[in-house]
């Protein structure tokens, strides 16, 4: 297993960045990092589910409208076309592990509903 960084559609956002631990036609990997007071958009994905492991920092998760806090060791389970997001409430980095599960696993699969940053 190999970590690697995508350069094609890059992994630098304006909320942090992420590496690709893993992927296969069956699943991806990511590691996640979210800057202190950011947070990524409120979004759905068509083909694809998410499990994400907060490992370090504090987590401020949204789905479907239901917001839950989130330490270090917890996880939280995101059907396709859920709504979702996280957030990164606490003063250090976050770092989540991401497992997403399913046909496809494009960054082209993102319906924002909602986006900080404008896109």
């Amino acid at each position: 297993m190999v970590a690697s960084q995508e350069n094609g559609d890059g992994s630098t956002r304006p909320w942090g960045h992420y590496e690709i631990l893993q992927e296969s036609s069956s699943h991806k990997v990511k590691a996640i990092h979210v800057l202190p007071g950011k947070r990524l958009s409120y979004q759905r994905h068509e083909r694809r589910s998410e499990h994400w492991f907060i490992v370090k920092g504090s987590a401020e998760v949204t789905l479907d409208g239901v917001i839950r806090h989130l330490e270090p060791g917890d996880t939280v389970d995101i059907p396709k076309r859920a709504l979702h997001r996280i957030a990164n409430s606490g003063s250090e980095e976050l770092l989540f592990v991401e497992v997403q599960t399913g046909t496809y696993f494009g960054e082209d699969d993102i319906e924002r509903v909602e986006d900080d940053f404008g896109r």
